[in-house]
């Protein structure tokens, strides 16, 4: 089968950060190529977002056993797939494929102009990430693209009641050692409890366990609520409903600065200059020993009153 004309895959693997990261890409691609059809290769809870936003126009999972076989050196090519990844005129793929084995299997079933981005930056080249993944697309004489991502939802939804100002909290993230101590945050939250007509929104996935019920006890009757496990999508609703967003280096923090939600990190040991958000209403409270746990809750509290509540 001949590909089809101007139709354009992008394969992200990743975590929710990993892809909102990426989401340059896909804007560029849309202003590159306005008329062109764009699908998403992905983990479709993550890249719902890209459909919400008008960044893609179909998503398909990467999960999917039939995928294996493109993994493993002249591996058997499931038929449905192969064909699938024939009516392509473009693929981008940002996947870990060292040996170029993923490549050529693709080549073997279709003849798409094939570009290989890099799933992770090089951090020892101290460049940050979206700069890394818009990169690929100078091979589509893209070289102009925007390097701050933005999610604009195409439907916007009330997501916290009316009532007062509502402000996000993330006390999470995928690695404990990013987080700032959980005793932190209750005192953080002790401060804000004390300001009249301020709701909080605790928001959370499995990671965060128990934790947001054990916060939520130092609010309240009707202060708070919870947002724990939701599709992206919603929580991305939700998070729009907010003055403000105050969380750490993690996926949610990026999917908020993303909605141009005023946002406040508490920032660890990761590199700044590859993986902080580049948005303008975003500020970075960091300790002096690089580590999350040695932000003291003076600095949130007054870096929030500056930023966030004014």
């Amino acid at each position: 089968m001949k590909p089809a004309r101007g139709k354009i895959l992008v394969i992200r693997g990743g975590a929710i950060g990993d892809f909102i990261l990426t989401l340059p890409v896909l804007a560029a691609l849309r202003r590159q190529f306005p008329e062109t059809r764009l699908e998403v290769l992905g983990y479709p809870h993550i890249a719902q977002l890209a459909m919400a936003g008008g960044l893609a126009d179909a998503v398909r999972s990467i999960e999917a056993r039939a995928l294996a076989g493109f993994f493993a050196r002249g591996g058997p090519l499931e038929e449905k797939l192969a064909e699938y990844f024939s009516g392509f005129a473009i693929i981008i793929s940002y996947l870990y494929d060292p040996d170029l084995v993923f490549q050529e299997n693709v080549a073997r079933a279709s003849t798409a102009q094939f570009i290989a981005g890099p799933h992770r930056p090089d951090e020892a080249l101290d460049e940050h990430a979206t700069a890394v993944f818009l990169k690929p697309l100078e091979r589509l004489a893209i070289f102009d693209a925007d390097p701050v991502p933005q999610l604009m939802l195409a439907e916007a939804r009330a997501a916290v009641p009316s009532e007062g100002k509502w402000l996000a909290l993330h006390p999470g993230s995928g690695s404990e050692k990013k987080n700032w101590p959980e005793q932190n945050w209750r005192r953080l939250i002790a401060h804000f409890a004390l300001i009249p007509n301020l709701n909080l929104l605790l928001v959370g996935g499995e990671a965060e366990g128990d934790r947001l019920q054990r916060l939520a006890t130092a609010l309240p009757a009707g202060r708070f609520q919870l947002a724990q496990g939701l599709p992206l999508v919603e929580l991305a609703s939700r998070l729009k409903g907010c003055i403000g967003f105050i969380g750490h280096d993690s996926g949610i923090t990026h999917l908020a600065a993303a909605l141009r939600v005023a946002s406040l990190v508490l920032w660890g040991s990761t590199r700044q200059s590859v993986w902080r958000p580049r948005h303008d209403h975003v500020s970075i409270v960091a300790s002096g020993d690089g580590a999350a746990a040695g932000i003291s809750v003076e600095a949130v509290v007054a870096e929030a009153a500056r930023s966030l509540l004014r």
